[in-house]
């Protein structure tokens, strides 16, 4: 209750047979300001009432006087609230509760109050300063000599405010601090209304409905409920008041990852910072591919197409390092752009990159844990990158911001898309950006990698960087000099090798000659010989499949560099010729191999034999033989002309020969 100043006393009071529910001492401005029922709104008026009623006179029952001088400048009487009219004094409890529900409870506290202030809105601190000011004018004014009652009249007129009003601010702020004025003086106002009710069951719909990824309106979700809820005979709330609602029950970022998505959601939260002031030059790098929105030429294709950039970026100095263009994004085009970095500049010790096919398969990082991507099995070939000592860091899936070459990316769209050679080039970067003279022109390959390659160096050599690291600098200068100051890991031959050629696993050598197919065509050498139908791995060069193939282990070791079996027409007498000599080298290479073992011959090895010695017999046992009858002996009689028939034995007669005898026979007997 603004109007009114609570001043506590040692004693409740009571004037009537209840007791008071409120110690409340109020003057007869207090009592016209407050505007109660059933009391003048004058305070001429109420000084009447007061005189008239003679309430200066009046006694309570423990015999205490309810009118006192009035402490303070301008003196004055107040009197006890329990002298006002039942409703009256209903009111005043009535306003003192809303009071104490917007006020913090420990109103003795400056923090309390302090903290309570600075949770207001603008408006309500705006409100308490300007009430301050007029304070302060009053204050100025009686310093001055001015009376109170005439500063007041002063600054309210100053102020455009009445001076009942003022009045009504300085009774806040007594017995209070000068430093605690301000949140003192701020309004306490209460909003009030009941809340609106909704039956469950709609109230549920109506969100599930408007908290839906298509982003529908409220208006147009709310009109859906409401036809539902007239066919069921329940009065919804105005459509403005339930939004209203809603704001107030459904936390913003449920709705916000409901309508607009996890991305959405998570901007909501600010990005991690992280520092590269500890690393270095090429101790960890990332990465990336990027689509082209410019048609080209590409050689082999009938339509032209946009092109596949691989890049890879230097983390501490953010320079582009090594790049390529392919049609597509691959393991081949990766392999070759990690090979020109190895060769140009070192082996990083870190490598960031994403679960893409192209930077997370089996060939470039195979043995490493938590790929993303693919059945990490244990018996899988080691990766490029592992097996270079090279750590792949596998960045979030769906998360751009874990990459930095992304902003290399960007700004090389504007500069090179847009490039004035490729006009008539340009895609657009989707289908509803496409410019006027969409497809009415296709470069050529090496015009569009020559201008890559100067923009590219453009964007590395361009001052006023604001990177952490460069403060002004370019990439370049900064890559330098730190290049130059750390350690770096050189490829020696043998990784380069490895890094140029393409890994293939689960390859099987031939089970009789060891030779292995690769995309048609037939390696062999004689250490193949030696493996025959075992699994190995083998690296190649996919641009030149003429040349020879490294074959490995599928561990990793290097078993031998077969070259390409060549298949050679009937006439050609020089394929011949060089297949006669390899094959003689062969045979030669395994007579040396046999020599070297130095076996014994057939004679040598039957002569070192020990000598067999004939061991004596045993006396011949006693033969008793086994006497049968009937069939059984003569089914165990040997048929001795059967085992061993006579030199002269007839031949035996033909069917058709024993029957004309036997016919020759019936007849006789007849």
């Amino acid at each position: 209750m603004s109007a009114l100043a609570i001043r506590p006393v040692a004693t409740p009071l009571t004037a009537e047979p209840c007791a008071p529910m409120v110690d409340i001492w109020l003057s007869a401005a207090d009592i016209a300001d407050a505007r109660l029922p059933g009391l003048p709104k004058n305070k001429r008026k109420v000084n009447e009432l007061a005189a008239r009623e003679r309430w200066a006179f009046k006694i309570a029952p423990d015999g205490t006087e309810m009118a006192r001088a009035r402490s303070g400048r301008g003196g004055g009487v107040e009197y006890h609230v329990d002298l006002l009219p039942p409703a009256a004094r209903a009111k005043i409890v009535e306003r003192l509760a809303l009071a104490d529900s917007a006020v913090p409870a420990d109103n003795d506290s400056r923090s309390s109050i302090w903290q309570w202030f600075d949770q207001q809105k603008d408006t309500t601190k705006a409100e308490a300063a300007m009430r301050l000011a007029v304070i302060q004018a009053v204050e100025a004014c009686v310093s001055a000599g001015q009376t109170r009652s005439s500063a007041v009249v002063i600054a309210a007129a100053h102020y455009g405010r009445s001076g009942a009003t003022v009045w009504n601010w300085i009774a806040q702020i007594e017995g209070v601090s000068p430093h605690d004025w301000l949140p003192h003086l701020a309004p306490r106002r209460i909003g009030g209304g009941k809340a609106c009710d909704v039956e469950a069951v709609i109230w549920t719909a109506l969100l599930s409905d408007y908290l839906r990824a298509e982003q529908p309106t409220w208006e147009s979700c709310y009109q859906r409920q409401k036809r539902k809820a007239f066919e069921q005979g329940i009065t919804l709330p105005a459509s403005r008041t339930l939004y209203r609602k809603m704001e107030r029950e459904v936390d913003p970022l449920v709705r916000i990852k409901r309508r607009e998505g996890r991305e959405a959601h998570a901007r909501t939260m600010p990005p991690q910072i992280r520092t590269v002031e500890a690393e270095s030059a090429l101790s960890k790098v990332n990465i990336d591919g990027h689509k082209w929105d410019v048609f080209v030429n590409w050689p082999g294709r009938d339509k032209p197409i946009r092109p596949i950039m691989v890049a890879i970026q230097d983390i501490y100095s953010r320079k582009i390092l090594a790049w390529r263009l392919d049609e597509s994004e691959n393991t081949a085009v990766t392999r070759m752009v990690f090979a020109d970095l190895f060769r140009d500049y070192g082996i990083p010790k870190t490598c960031i990159l994403d679960n893409g096919r192209a930077f997370a398969s089996k060939a470039m990082t195979g043995g490493a844990k938590t790929r993303y991507r693919f059945k990490i099995k244990p018996d899988d070939p080691i990766g490029l990158l592992p097996m270079l000592g090279v750590t792949p860091q596998f960045a979030t899936p769906y998360h751009g911001q874990a990459k930095p070459i992304e902003r290399a990316f960007r700004d090389l769209s504007d500069a090179v898309a847009k490039h004035p050679a490729f006009a008539g080039a340009y895609t657009g970067r989707h289908t509803q950006a496409q410019p006027e003279n969409y497809a009415s022109n296709a470069i050529d390959l090496d015009v569009f990698t020559n201008i890559l390659r100067a923009e590219i160096g453009a964007h590395n050599a361009k001052e006023g960087r604001r990177t952490e690291m460069a403060k002004g600098r370019s990439f370049d200068a900064v890559f330098a000099e730190s290049y130059a100051a750390n350690p770096i890991r050189k490829a020696t031959d043998e990784q380069l090798r490895m890094a140029l050629l393409t890994a293939a696993d689960n390859v099987r050598t031939h089970r009789h000659d060891g030779s292995i197919g690769v995309a048609g065509n037939r390696y062999w050498c004689d250490a193949l010989s030696m493996i025959a139908g075992t699994a190995v791995m083998v690296r190649f060069d996919p641009d030149n499949l003429h040349s020879e193939i490294h074959v490995y282990t599928r561990d990793g070791k290097f078993i031998a560099t077969a070259p390409i079996w060549n298949a050679a027409g009937f006439a050609n007498m020089a394929e011949a010729k060089k297949l006669q000599k390899i094959r003689k080298d062969w045979r030669r290479k395994t007579k040396d191999a046999e020599q070297a073992m130095d076996l014994l011959d057939a004679e040598e090895l039957a002569a070192s034999m020990p000598k067999f010695v004939e061991p004596d017999l045993p006396s011949s046992p006693i033969v008793r033989p086994v006497r049968s009858r009937g069939q059984t002996a003569a089914s165990l009689k040997p048929n001795l002309e059967a085992v061993q028939p006579p030199v002269n034995a007839p031949k035996k007669a033909s069917a058709m020969d024993r029957f004309a005898a036997a016919h020759t026979k019936l007849k006789l007997v007849k």
